[in-house]
């Protein structure tokens, strides 16, 4: 074991954990990690690389890590996570990757959820500035909220710093309780800030329960996502440690030396006994000289040569060789485990004898989330690693991840006038060292990868000149790290390759996520049922009674059919659809959607929206109306009934009632913020049922015998209010069938009696219930279009035949302008037309192509010419055969030719016709 008395704040050593970890079972203590547990037991090598399957280990102590992976499979299964940051708990089970991950095998059970939090301040860090920025803001009275992805706030703050005269552990516990104590504030630790936004936007990601393992309680979220809208975003986010490149650096016990220090005072882990630092700044003196206070030999490798006098004296004093101007080359290994034993240092290739190398190369400022919302970057020489490179209106870095790697100014830069003070060593220059003498093929640099100098250097070869292409090519930066250790050292071998200044290469793009997310926690509870949830009409009962076949429609769980006993759909469809067109049916039409549209410039409104005049509708009318996107195309149609002078009820179709509130309310939102206008969706408020059929009349008569349904007193596309046993009714004459029809609306707590009511009123008329299949059937059979399955997003109002529904007199609206183009009005456009197999047999397949006919009934050689497809085929009762719609290259000017439609290895002939096909005079219309 290599555990150290007086080390290990964050550890409880009075409760033991036993883990599982490749097969071995080991033991360690609550607020250890697996990285801390696996060190704690000598346990160096995890895993093998993914390109050339070299020994893996512990190469960092927290996300910045490219080699410690595991993969988790008790109590959750979990691929692919850093052993570095998954915290210990009872039973848990993991092994090393090998190579690749592997997704889980069993369903995750655990529950995900999110939350909406606005604030005026967001401080994302909590370490020494991030604690300060944010006592300031609460101080200040100012709603805060805290984020930090490690389990305890302090950073990196080990306890040996001085922050306001007392020890920095002391301090950070006195401002946590201050701030616990500001009801203002909101505090979140294991919750990393993984995306950032416009408009102070950031998303993070709490991890709420993964460190209890199976004693999680079931009923809380295992991870929530915060969404957080911030009026100023505060970036405390550190920087982070990156290595020298040298050869064969990648093997296990070699690491970041800040990470060994992390180990001992959080952990109280000793990673190694004959330790070497190899060094650029002056940081590693600290990690050195704490690991000769624990017990272990260090002999510390300057790469500068001039030490820093004051460092140099207290490792002398402290019995640590110390050996200025010299840099690693190389190192050897245990031929079974991979482990480093020994370090090839200087020129002569000196063999140093070590368990443990730890290598310092200077420090990165974390300025990923500073980078996702657009913030330039620029290149800092002295530091040699990017900086925020402007002001972002509503962003402020400070600290480390500005660049200001000294203690008591990042303190200074969060806390202004009433920052704290810090007593710290002062500081010598850095010196920028990206890589040593040695053989490029083996010399890694980012080690996710297994990438070298010498990929790099194909990439120089190739032509690649600008970073963004370098790390394209090599895959440097693309693991699940994102490069966080690697991908400055890419930068900066670049430029030595080229020989041009690195900040002549460009900058790569940070991307969000900062950290790999769970798809489950970007899913939250949006999960099986809850992902497609399956919404019932209020009459749903009835139709699973009536024995209906469902089908799934825009989330709706709609009646397909009714087949009677020894029907299939073809038989049961014939049937419903010859009583329609003979008699009468009844159609729950309740998914339709529908928005109320309120305000004295409703009409202003709609006028935009649709392409027909809505506003010299009158009171007691409905109207049919098209909408068009910004390019002239189709998006929705529906119908349109005026309420009052500043009211309206909009129908939309069943899958686009959402995308059509979601159009109207960013038009009023963004771009007429003047109009006095209020929409309400009351799809569910509303059971609406069709009754169909030349009987309808009687029907509805029976049902209501006080009102005058005639056509005299109530027209087609009119409505009226009126009440059956006390509760309010909505009649109306619209037709998706061409038949008589009224469409009988109730409060949807209603709807089972009001149904109740018409099946019994239809049952002398032979009333059959009819669903969405039958429906399809009969708005085709009058060339009714169904958008999205006779229109694909590239089909106007004009090839759709609709022409009639587009106003002339209107200054604009949406897609007018569009109307005009020359692709807009080639006459050649695919258009809507029917086609009827001349066999009058063959069912064409809907989305078969269309081709010229072929006198030999043979299809040529590809490619050939497609001239549309079938968009719509349906058997009809009322013609006797088959038939189909389809969008058809200048279709209206092919009527009465012949075409071919490929269905299997057979052409089947086709004749081009009209789009309406049953009652073109409309005769049927009123009864």
């Amino acid at each position: 074991m290599s555990r150290v008395d007086r080390y290990g704040w964050a550890i409880d050593r009075g409760r033991t954990v036993t883990v599982t970890v490749n097969g071995r079972t080991l033991t360690g203590h609550p607020g250890d990690t697996l990285a801390s547990v696996l060190l704690a037991h000598d346990v160096v090598a995890l895993g093998t690389s993914v390109r050339y399957g070299r020994p893996r280990g512990i190469g960092a102590a927290w996300t910045e890590d490219p080699t410690g992976l595991v993969q988790v499979e008790e109590p959750f299964p979990e691929p692919m996570l850093l052993a570095s940051t998954v915290e210990l708990a009872e039973g848990l089970v993991a092994r090393g990757v090998n190579g690749r991950g592997r997704l889980a095998q069993v369903p995750d059970h655990a529950r995900y959820d999110r939350r909406h939090t606005h604030c005026d301040v967001l401080v994302v860090g909590s370490g020494p500035t991030g604690l300060t920025a944010a006592r300031r803001a609460a101080r200040a009275g100012q709603d805060v909220v805290l984020v930090d992805d490690r389990p305890d706030p302090g950073g990196t703050l080990t306890g040996t710093e001085r922050i306001d005269g007392r020890g920095s552990r002391e301090w950070v516990a006195d401002v946590v309780a201050e701030l616990a104590a500001h009801p203002r504030v909101t505090h979140l630790q294991r919750t990393t800030a993984f995306g950032h936004y416009d408009d102070g936007f950031v998303l993070a990601l709490e991890r709420r329960t993964d460190h209890l393992g199976m004693q999680a309680p079931q009923h809380r979220a295992r991870q929530r996502v915060h969404r957080i809208r911030a009026g100023r975003i505060v970036l405390a986010t550190g920087a982070i440690e990156r290595p020298v490149v040298f050869e064969d650096a990648d093997r296990p016990g070699v690491m970041l030396a800040s990470a060994a220090r992390d180990l001992l005072h959080r952990h109280g882990v000793l990673a190694g006994h004959d330790v070497v630092v190899a060094t650029t700044d002056d940081a590693a003196y600290a990690v050195a000289l704490d690991l000769a206070a624990a017990g272990a030999r260090v002999e510390v490798l300057d790469a500068r040569a001039a030490v820093p006098a004051g460092w140099a004296g207290r490792c002398a004093a402290a019995g640590v060789v110390l050996t200025p101007a010299t840099t690693p080359r190389g190192t050897h290994g245990d031929p079974d485990t991979g482990r480093v034993t020994a370090v090839l240092a200087g020129d002569d290739r000196r063999e140093i004898p070590c368990d443990l190398l730890l290598v310092s190369g200077g420090w990165t400022p974390a300025v990923h989330l500073f980078s996702h919302v657009g913030g330039a970057l620029s290149h800092d020489a002295a530091l040699g690693a990017a900086v925020p490179g402007e002001r972002l209106a509503g962003v402020e870095v400070v600290g480390a991840a500005n660049g200001t790697l000294d203690l008591a100014a990042g303190l200074r830069e969060a806390g202004g006038d009433t920052a704290p003070v810090a007593e710290e060593e002062p500081r010598t220059p850095p010196l920028v060292l990206w890589r040593t003498a040695g053989d490029p093929a083996r010399q890694f640099v980012d080690l996710a990868r297994d990438a070298t100098v010498a990929d790099i250097a194909r990439a120089v070869g190739a032509g690649m000149r600008h970073l963004e292409h370098v790390k394209r090519y090599t895959t440097i930066g693309t693991a699940h790290d994102q490069g966080k250790t690697s991908g400055v050292l890419a930068a900066g071998i670049t430029a030595e390759l080229t020989g041009r200044p690195v900040e002549a290469l460009g900058t790569t793009t940070f991307r969000p996520p900062y950290t790999p997310v769970a798809f489950a926690a970007l899913a939250g509870r949006e999960r099986g049922d809850l992902y497609d949830p399956v919404r019932t009409t209020a009459i749903h009962d009835r139709h699973v009674r009536a024995g209906a076949v469902f089908e799934d429609v825009g989330q709706w769980r709609r009646p397909r059919y009714y087949p009677r006993s020894g029907e299939d759909m073809a038989a049961a469809v014939l049937r419903e659809c010859a009583t329609v067109r003979g008699a009468v049916g009844m159609l729950d039409g309740s998914t339709l959607g529908k928005i109320d549209v309120q305000g004295p410039d409703a009409a202003v409104l709609l006028d935009h929206l649709y392409t027909n005049l809505v506003s010299t509708l009158r009171v007691g009318r409905v109207r049919y109306g098209v909408m068009c996107g910004h390019d002239g195309m189709v998006v929705d149609d529906g119908t349109v009934l005026r309420l009052a002078e500043d009211r309206f009820l909009v129908t939309t179709t069943t899958g686009n009632a959402a995308a059509v509130l979601d159009r109207a309310e960013e038009w009023i939102q963004t771009e007429r913020t003047d109009l006095r206008v209020r929409l309400t969706s009351v799809t569910d408020h509303w059971s609406v049922f069709a009754v169909a059929g030349p009987r309808a009349r009687h029907v509805v008569g029976r049902a209501f015998p006080g009102v005058d349904i005639s056509n005299s007193a109530f027209g087609f596309m009119s409505w009226l209010d009126t009440a059956l046993d006390g509760v309010p009714v909505r009649l109306a004459r619209i037709s998706f069938s061409g038949e008589l029809a009224y469409e009988v609306s109730v409060a949807s707590t209603h709807g089972p009696a009001l149904w109740d009511r018409l099946v019994a009123a239809g049952g002398p008329e032979g009333m059959t219930l009819y669903g969405t299949e039958t429906m399809h059937v009969l708005r085709a059979e009058k060339g009714y279009p169904i958008i999205g399955q006779d229109t694909d997003g590239t089909v106007s109002p004009h090839d759709l035949g609709l022409g009639w529904a587009v106003s002339a007199k209107k200054a604009d609206f949406a897609g007018k302008r569009s109307f005009a183009r020359a692709a807009n009005t080639d006459p050649a456009r695919k258009q809507l037309v029917s086609l009827l197999p001349t066999d009058a047999a063959t069912t064409l397949p809907e989305g078969s192509q269309i081709v010229d006919f072929r006198d030999d009934g043979v299809l040529p050689p590809p490619p050939v010419p497609m001239l549309g497809h079938v968009t719509s085929s349906y058997h009809s009762a009322e013609l006797g055969r088959p038939f189909a719609l389809a969008l058809l290259r200048g279709g209206r000017d092919r009527v009465g030719e012949v075409v071919h439609v490929p269905v299997g290895a057979s052409l089947v002939p086709a004749r081009i016709g009209g789009t309406v096909l049953v009652d073109p005079e409309g005769a049927r219309r009123d009864g």
